[in-house]
């Protein structure tokens, strides 16, 4: 959500703000409802004015016995009142198309975000571990035979459709301890607090986290009018919605394991095999709420959170700084983190790190006050994957894969795995 005041203030660079997300005249457009709005209010207000002092006029003239003036006084407090009605129903009309403009609209990106029109213009700012080499044609996950019968995809779409898979065995095992993993490095050395919230919310949470109204159709509804969360962003962002923290609480810092289910919408036929794109899949998500002053510094920390998840899985990444065409909608700057899938042969995002500025945080109206300052400011929230569960175990799957058609696991998964370190053929 947009400042009103801002793009009152300074037009022109609003306009090209938006200009890198590929909007053009967009500070026109609200500042014309915005001067009809005002000007609606301001005859409303007017004809209530004029409808009181009719009023009195009136009785004043019925005391002295002049019923030609209480008439026609009369009239013009009718006339008055419906003018007035009138006037606010109209600024409340133009006041829901500005409001839902400014909801419509992207956020301004940083400074520091490279222009570009897609991920080909995304710029590479860290690479990590060396890709191993395979005496073998290493293989995608689902074609590898230690795991192979334990993705079944077929029973999963008996059940539910494409895009889903079922998870058996040492496979299932594997995921919970992948989540289990992460999430105890973010509450014991990360300083999280482990959130359990639920994964149906309704419209104002959806909202909050600019899921709403632009991308409806991306996450599913149920039969009520409620959503299931597309991630845990969500949740854990609006624990903070409508309310005034104390400064000397924040930074808070959470995270939390749940599903998280996405419809997918617009990406037919895209990496359709293997369980890269569900539409139900898992997440241990990071958030942050901060002052505003923090929330740089916050961004690298939580990148370096969702990456240590990786190093101490010795999984090969990169991380590239997203361009302006790349960056999602409610991000002022953004930071994917791409692992390395041998059976691709290519790098794949694993987590993305965002700072939104105070651009949710206006739209959930969560500010924070300080001692030194009693008048409320607006947050800036921070979210990031930690990681993507799923994601995380074809990454292992496919590093560990060996020429015998086994996989060796990842040392640190030892100890949630009962000491095992192998899926044998």
């Amino acid at each position: 959500m947009h400042d009103i005041r801002l793009i009152r203030d300074d037009p022109a660079a609003f306009d090209a703000a938006m200009g890198r997300r590929g909007l053009t005249g967009i500070a026109d457009r609200i500042l014309s409802l915005d001067e009809a709005r005002r000007a609606a209010i301001h005859e409303a207000e007017s004809a209530k004015a004029r409808q009181n002092a009719a009023s009195r006029e009136a009785g004043a003239a019925k005391a002295a016995g002049d019923d030609a003036a209480f008439a026609r006084l009369r009239a013009e407090v009718a006339d008055s009142k419906t003018r007035m009605a009138d006037r606010e129903a109209q600024a409340r009309d133009l006041d829901a198309q500005q409001s839902r403009l400014l909801l419509e609209l992207p956020n301004v990106l940083a400074p520091d975000v490279p222009d570009g029109r897609d991920e080909a213009d995304n710029i590479e700012v860290k690479r990590w571990g060396t890709p191993r080499d395979f005496d073998f044609a290493p293989q995608e996950h689902y074609q590898i035979p230690a795991v192979a019968a334990d993705l079944d995809f077929a029973t999963a779409a008996r059940l539910s459709g494409s895009r889903f898979v079922v998870l058996r065995g040492t496979v299932a095992r594997l995921h919970r301890a992948l989540a289990q993993f992460m999430l105890d490095i973010h509450t014991t050395e990360h300083g999280m607090t482990e959130i359990n919230a639920p994964v149906i919310v309704r419209d104002d949470a959806m909202y909050g986290t600019n899921q709403l109204p632009k991308f409806a159709e991306d996450s599913f509804r149920l039969t009520d009018g409620r959503w299931l969360i597309p991630t845990s962003e969500v949740t854990l962002t609006n624990t903070v919605r409508e309310t005034v923290l104390d400064a000397d609480a924040l930074p808070l810092r959470m995270t939390a394991h749940s599903l998280c289910f996405r419809s997918e919408a617009g990406s037919a036929g895209k990496d359709t095999a293997g369980m890269l794109r569900q539409h139900q899949f898992e997440k241990v998500e990071m958030v942050a709420i901060t002052r505003p002053e923090d929330s740089e510094d916050e961004q690298l920390r939580m990148l370096r959170c969702a990456e240590t998840v990786l190093e101490r899985l010795d999984l090969p990444y990169r991380t590239v700084k997203l361009c302006s065409g790349d960056t999602g909608f409610g991000a002022r700057r953004t930071f994917d983190i791409e692992a390395w899938l041998p059976g691709q042969r290519t790098y794949r995002e694993i987590s993305s790190v965002s700072t939104t500025g105070d651009f949710q945080a206006r739209r959930m109206n969560a500010r924070f006050r300080s001692a030194d300052d009693p008048r409320p400011r607006f947050v800036h929230t921070l979210n990031g994957s930690g990681l993507a569960v799923g994601r995380t175990l074809i990454a292992v799957l496919e590093n560990g894969q060996q020429g015998d058609g086994s996989v060796v696991l990842p040392p640190a998964l030892a100890p949630y795995l009962a000491g095992m370190t192998r899926i044998a053929a």
